[in-house]
């Protein structure tokens, strides 16, 4: 038989999914997953079920205008940017699928794609279906911050798009208004886009606070703006995510979108137009919830002498490894020794051995669970 696309015959199994594997093989405590073990507030879910009835249809393609109506104005409320409902927000099938749409309607054959390392993993998995060539620059630890030559010989007369996450998974960094602007010049410079995944937006500790790249000088028609409302109200399998950008934009990725997933859930998403119009009331809760499972975990790890970084947002916290272990070494001792599934870095780097060194913990997890966990570790 003829074979298959090669692209897709060079890509391996997620880790994520290798780790969880393992972990239910040794019943270890699985603090891998991304995703919390507990359901998001009973009053969304609550709202959930009653727009069940009547709502089972095709949604438009674009997403449903009460929707696109609460996604604009929460950016106008939080953020002071302003989207037209009708032209510049789509949306998706979570965050992942805006990513591919967003790669697919932007990338050609042969252009570059910049990407902060260590990455969320379907990144490279979008740039390289497109056509693209990932380009990385390596954000180097404790305080993972790119190196300014590093990035600036990155550009090239090749770069199209620049790939961003902040508050950034795995690391859990919030990136500085001053480090934000200098990537953008260098955007600006190369007539380059950037998508900025900003799933996390609204998980961020002590004083970090997250800022949209879109707001930034001469940003706003060259950026792809993505979050999603699982993480926001910690119902990651509803799917609900969107993207914001220029009208032109927004219409080539609606081109793809339209012959992808075509519409999203559409009782979900009445719910989630519902549940971002409570948002500025939910988020000082939602933010405490998650802070004190920060401390929990990584307050734990500290007494246990693990040595955690502190995040600055998301809900990861990355450990080094015993010095002799690598990261992949390391997660499968801990698994088998202590009963405690974690995941590995290296995965989430092209060019750095960096990753090599740390692994990623998830404290998006039930007090018991943390505490299970610590108390294996121990």
């Amino acid at each position: 038989m003829k074979p298959i696309n090669k692209t897709v015959e060079s890509f391996k199994e997620s880790i994520f999914a290798t780790i969880s594997r393992l972990a239910h093989s040794k019943n270890a405590v699985n603090l891998g997953q991304g995703f919390p073990d507990f359901d998001g507030p009973e009053w969304i879910r609550t709202i959930a079920r009653e727009s069940f009835e009547g709502k089972n249809q095709y949604a438009p393609s674009m997403g449903v205008k009460e929707l696109r109506e609460s996604i604009s104005n929460y950016y106008r409320d939080f953020y002071e940017l302003e989207y037209d409902l009708n032209e510049q927000i789509t949306v998706t099938n979570g965050a992942t699928e805006a990513i591919f749409c967003s790669a697919l309607a932007l990338i050609n054959p042969g252009d570059e794609v910049i990407v902060l390392e260590p990455f969320y993993d379907s990144y490279i998995a979008a740039i390289e279906l497109a056509g693209g060539i990932p380009v990385p620059v390596t954000l180097y630890a404790p305080e993972f911050k790119f190196k300014m030559d590093e990035l600036q010989n990155a550009f090239s007369s090749k770069t199209k798009l620049v790939f961003l996450n902040s508050p950034h998974n795995p690391t859990g960094k919030v990136f500085s208004q001053e480090e934000l602007s200098s990537l953008c010049d260098l955007v600006i410079k190369h007539d380059a886009y950037i998508l900025s995944d900003e799933v996390y937006e609204f998980l961020t500790f002590k004083n970090s606070k997250h800022l949209p790249v879109a707001s930034l000088s001469n940003m706003k028609e060259r950026t792809i703006t993505i979050s999603s409302a699982g993480k926001t109200y910690g119902l990651t399998g509803w799917k609900i995510g969107w993207i914001c950008s220029s009208s032109e934009i927004s219409h080539a990725i609606r081109m793809v979108h339209q012959f992808n997933t075509f519409s999203v859930c559409t009782p979900l998403q009445y719910t989630v137009a519902k549940a971002l119009k409570e948002i500025k009331e939910y988020v000082p809760s939602f933010k405490e919830q998650y802070s004190n499972l920060r401390s929990q975990l990584v307050d734990g790890l500290e007494n246990l002498g693990y040595n955690p970084i502190p995040p600055s947002g998301t809900y990861f916290t990355l450990i080094p490894t015993p010095e002799g272990k690598t990261d992949i070494e390391y997660c499968k001792s801990l698994i088998e020794q202590k009963s405690v599934a974690t995941i590995p870095l290296s995965p989430f780097y092209l060019n750095s051995k960096e990753g090599e060194g740390y692994v990623r913990f998830c404290f998006a997890k039930k007090k018991e669970t943390l505490e299970k966990a610590l108390k294996n570790l121990s």
